[in-house]
């Protein structure tokens, strides 16, 4: 029989996450940038609409066990724990795991199990799971493996978000300060190196208002805005904290952030 070749096969999706991720302007952060992070995930993104989008999307029929990959104060574990046996958060964050563990003992929920390690580190020793979540934290060098990783844990379902487009900053505000970026790698990327790899997910999306820099507070706006830019210039940080005090600080509508929610059953 003949194999039928199509101009989809020859793009390697993978290859051009890897050269997207290079040329972006937004770097990945180490676990000490997420360390100093870790209080503010904690208190504000638990009750979060976000969250409850993603675990109203999450199937926990026939399931005992989930993994949360990236799990930052664990908030997807802990928020479906009470549904399951053994929930599992990995993050490379020490810190982001003793703020995991603080969520859960105020939670009563004692089924919690913190597991200190990166994308890039050997899993071999982690449990695999029934459920496999990574709920906004594929922000990692090589896509493929990531995603192989996520799929080899997985007995039965398995869930990601990531943004759709690669920036996390209001087009205004790159504006005051004429500033151009090259974003992160879109959804579309995961999807179709999924699709090369035999999976063929679901996509649905979530939508949220953009609470990145929603602060009263100028200096709390401007370190927001390094932590995602860089450095910048005592130009650029003069147009921006002018920026905030007369425009930014009483918009009343943020733009909004789209997530791709992508999923996928294991065959049997």
């Amino acid at each position: 029989m003949a194999l039928v070749k199509t101009n989809l096969d020859e793009l390697d999706f993978s290859k051009l996450y890897k050269k997207q991720m290079k040329k972006s302007t937004f770097k990945s952060k180490s676990s000490g940038d997420w360390d100093k992070k870790a209080k503010y995930f904690s208190q504000n993104v638990v009750n979060s609409p976000y969250t409850k989008e993603f675990i109203g999307k999450v199937d926990t029929s026939d399931c005992e066990t989930l993994l949360d990959v990236g799990s930052g104060p664990a908030t997807i574990s802990l928020a479906l724990a009470k549904k399951l046996k053994n929930v599992y958060a990995l993050d490379y964050s020490p810190e982001m795991l003793n703020y995991a563990n603080e969520n859960a003992k105020e939670r009563n929920i004692e089924n919690l199990t913190t597991i200190h390690k990166s994308w890039y580190d050997n899993w071999e020793d982690v449990p695999n799971t029934d459920i496999v979540v990574a709920s906004r934290s594929m922000e990692v060098k090589d896509i493929k493996k990531a995603l192989q990783k996520l799929n080899e844990k997985a007995n039965k379902r398995v869930y990601i978000t990531t943004k759709v487009g690669g920036s996390f900053i209001d087009k205004e505000i790159l504006e005051q300060i004429k500033r151009d970026i090259i974003p992160r790698p879109d959804y579309i990327y995961l999807l179709n190196t999924l699709h090369s790899m035999g999976i063929f997910a679901k996509v649905d999306f979530i939508k949220t208002n953009s609470s990145k820099f929603d602060t009263q507070n100028e200096d709390e706006f401007i370190q927001s805005l390094k932590w995602s830019l860089g450095n910048m210039s005592k130009k650029e940080e003069k147009i921006l904290r002018e920026y905030f005090n007369t425009t930014y600080k009483n918009k009343k509508i943020k733009e909004s952030i789209t997530w791709a929610f992508i999923s996928w059953e294991k065959e049997v």
